[in-house]
């Protein structure tokens, strides 16, 4: 075991040397700070570090020596260095070269590397845009021959993904939706009231979770829920080369991994919708009646007169198209996981992202749509 690391000094004629030996390691570097000093009796302007008995050496040990030799030389010493075991000797030329190595200065960004960025982001975009349709079209491919051999559909792997995709989200949607519609009464009410209009809360409330709220927040719940596990369970896959081994037996990955999970989440969502749809109505109406002080048969006959059934099919028929996105989505971005758990994780995010983007968005074009046809 090496001594600690000690320094002496002392004067030969004239010149005044410091004597390094022992280990100059981290665990003795803050005392050896403290004894690396310049005494008064140097006084000549010829020094020497003699580091001949130095042992073991560190870069915190390297580091102190550097500086006392800057030290120095900067109150006008010619500094000679004597150095001892040649590895040693490697390592404090190596701190000694890196420690006035600056780091740079990020470059300055103008206008031209922001409109840069800003194509190679809609670049991207495209490029993905192009992936996605392409990827829909295989699957249109694969459905349509599906279509004419249906005993080759795997209905054991559909009912499994309608089980967890729709049965058991069913306490998190009907809890959202129970509270989303007590809200909406809630402010309905408070707001209707100042014109003296309270009895219109059950219109607005039976209007906009039939043709809104029940089915869109139903579907931003799956998309987080079983669009991101679609993505998880494929990307795993693909890291652990899976779909490769599908690949190599003969299967084709869309028709074993994409089209039944589209297919169940196609099932499972309207009835999550119209399961939503009783919820929300149920937690409106529990509100209307301690708001509007009514009983629950004169809740049910003003609903029956403020909404028809087309507001139920309006809602409704949103389902089964943003359950296709939901699950295009997450079955493309977890095919295009590479390799790494890192990757998992990021298309997982995106996935659920850009899940909920395309709901909103497809959700909006319905109702341009639905304007348009008078519905």
């Amino acid at each position: 075991m090496s001594d600690p690391g000690w320094v002496k000094f002392s004067t030969s004629g004239s010149t005044a040397v410091w004597s390094c030996g022992g280990a100059w390691t981290i665990e003795h570097a803050t005392r050896l700070d403290g004894d690396l000093t310049i005494p008064a009796e140097a006084k000549s302007k010829s020094a020497i570090l003699d580091l001949a008995a130095i042992d073991q050496l560190d870069t915190s040990g390297a580091w102190l020596i550097s500086r006392h030799g800057k030290a120095l030389a900067t109150q006008g010493f010619a500094v000679e260095t004597k150095e001892g075991d040649p590895d040693l000797a490697v390592l404090l030329k190596r701190v000694v070269e890196t420690e006035d190595v600056l780091p740079q200065e990020p470059p300055r960004r103008n206008l031209g590397d922001k409109v840069a960025e800003v194509g190679a982001a809609i670049e991207n975009i495209l490029v993905e845009s192009r992936d996605l349709i392409a990827f829909f079209g295989s699957l249109v491919s694969a459905l349509t021959r599906l279509a004419f051999t249906p005993w080759k559909l795997r209905w054991n792997a559909i009912f499994s993904h309608v089980e967890q995709t729709g049965l058991n989200a069913l306490p998190i949607v009907g809890m959202i939706n129970l509270l989303v519609g007590v809200v909406l009464a809630f402010q309905g009410a408070d707001q209707l009231a100042r014109f003296g209009a309270q009895t219109f809360t059950i219109n607005m409330l039976g209007i906009s979770v039939l043709r809104e709220m029940a089915v869109l927040l139903t579907a931003i719940v799956v998309a987080g829920r079983s669009g991101s596990a679609f993505t998880a369970q494929i990307g795993t896959m693909q890291v652990n080369e899976e779909v490769d081994a599908l690949r190599t037996i003969g299967l084709n990955p869309m028709d074993v991994l994409v089209v039944p999970r589209v297919l169940a989440l196609m099932i499972a969502l309207p009835l999550l919708t119209f399961f939503a749809d009783m919820m929300g109505l149920l937690g409106g109406g529990l509100m209307c009646m301690v708001l509007l002080d009514i009983s629950f048969n004169q809740y049910l006959s003003l609903l029956n007169q403020a909404i028809t059934v087309n507001h139920f099919w309006v809602g409704l028929v949103k389902a089964p198209f943003f359950a296709a996105l939901i699950a295009l989505i997450g079955c493309f971005e977890g095919l295009r996981v590479s390799g790494s758990a890192e990757s998992v994780g990021r298309l997982t995010t995106r996935s659920v992202v850009e899940g909920i983007f395309m709901v909103i968005i497809v959700d909006a074009l319905f109702s341009i749509l639905f304007s348009y046809l008078g519905i």
